[in-house]
């Protein structure tokens, strides 16, 4: 098990991120939430197996369509106990 919090900056917001997010980690199996942040980054908290957080982080660095993702800094972190992959309000 494994847990992450990212925190994504870049061209994150406005482009359909925390919604691709979501549909990426519920894909995989992974737990946790997703939400804007009012420094124009995106926070994630991602809880599940080693190999589909793995494969979620990696895939958040592509991003959607229109995301241009500049950086990721990863911390791991107690689980999210959220079993489902959620969107959270922005803070």
């Amino acid at each position: 098990m494994k847990s992450l919090r990212l925190i994504i900056s870049g061209r994150v917001q406005g482009v359909g991120y925390r919604d691709w997010i979501v549909a990426e980690a519920r894909e995989h199996g992974v737990g946790g939430w997703v939400r804007n942040r009012g420094t124009d980054e995106v926070e994630a908290l991602l809880s599940g197996d080693d190999e589909a957080v793995d494969a979620v982080l990696a895939a958040c660095d592509r991003g959607p369509l229109y995301a241009r993702v500049a950086s990721i800094v990863a911390t791991a972190c107690e689980p999210a106990g959220e079993p489902i992959f959620r969107r959270l309000p922005s803070v």
